[in-house]
């Protein structure tokens, strides 16, 4: 009698177990399959050396999961105490905890994009550089002029500012020595850097891709002539360094002198006036071959070029009748 209420009792005791055993791996199942509460995506940063605590209460102020012990039980039964990579990641809409912490064992991290523009001085990228999230700016000086590459650039939150500007200037090295291999006979620069300092006048006098050789070939036929550039752009870089003009250029901007001030300096100004993208850089590379000497607006976003300055006149009384009819 008693060894069977013993027997049934430990019958009853394994059947409690197996079913406490099947209840807790079907909540596992539903905690590791139940996807993130937010609607938007969400950005889980563990900083290094954060715990398992932390990073469970911030899973649960993002909205990852409905209670910080969820995203704890997950972490522990699959033995990733120590194994919580730092990063940031990205938790998308409907993604569940599972997925997530496949990222973080994967460390497959969120990467921010940072976009430089062609065109751009030191001066605005050292703008865009402060602005940009999680990038970490201690040491962050500005490099010079014309030495940044312009192009879309990825980094982690964390990553140091001055790192990335190295990257950027690494890659202004290669696409100016690789241009340099491939340059036209007979360029009129004495090196490499005077042919960036025209790529960077050439990308401020016209956006238009197409434009880029002619423009080129206007400002070198110039330097052969001994004529001078005549630049609006280097004169407003003598007048703000870098930084946009808030108002029209003026006659007077013209007659100040200043190192950067072509209508007033023979040749090349001292430095770039700003960082060109490859397509300047190839375009004063390999000039297009043409006579023009002069070129103004057309009234449709290009320009009219020109190889006399009886011509070119004409150009310009067009250009201001333009003007003039648009007010």
């Amino acid at each position: 009698m008693i060894e069977s209420r013993f027997f049934h009792a430990c019958i009853l005791g394994l059947g409690v177990l197996v079913v406490s055993i099947a209840t807790g791996a079907g909540m596992v199942r539903h905690l590791a399959h139940t996807p993130s509460l937010s609607a938007e995506p969400q950005y889980l940063y563990i900083e290094p050396g954060m715990g398992v605590k932390r990073v469970s209460r911030l899973a649960y102020e993002a909205g990852l999961v409905a209670a910080p012990w969820h995203f704890n039980l997950l972490v522990r039964l699959q033995g990733m105490e120590r194994s919580l990579l730092s990063g940031e990641y990205e938790v998308l809409p409907g993604q569940t905890l599972e997925q997530t912490l496949m990222q973080i064992r994967k460390r497959d991290v969120y990467l921010h994009r940072l976009v430089i523009p062609e065109g751009q001085s030191v001066s605005e990228v050292m703008d865009i550089l402060k602005g940009a999230h999680g990038l970490d700016l201690e040491g962050l000086t500005a490099p010079v002029e014309g030495s940044l590459l312009p192009d879309t650039y990825f980094y982690e939150r964390g990553d140091s500012a001055v790192a990335v500007v190295k990257r950027m200037k690494n890659a202004m090295t290669d696409a100016l020595l690789a241009a340099w291999e491939l340059r036209d006979a007979d360029l009129p620069f004495a090196s490499v850097e005077e042919a960036l300092v025209m790529a960077s006048i050439v990308e401020k006098e016209t956006a238009v891709p197409n434009e880029r050789p002619l423009v080129a070939a206007v400002f070198i036929n110039r330097l052969r002539k001994g004529m001078r550039l005549q630049s609006d752009p280097t004169v407003i870089y003598g007048i703000t360094a870098g930084q946009p003009l808030d108002r029209p250029i003026s006659r007077a901007d013209l007659r100040t002198l200043t190192p950067y001030n072509t209508y007033r300096v023979s040749g090349l100004p001292p430095t770039a006036i700003a960082n060109p993208g490859r397509d300047s850089i190839e375009a004063v590379m390999n000039p297009a071959d043409v006579p023009y000497l002069y070129f103004v607006a057309d009234g449709t976003g290009g320009h009219a070029f020109a190889s006399t300055l009886d011509e070119h006149n004409r150009n310009v009384a067009r250009w201001r009748q333009i003007e003039r009819d648009s007010r």
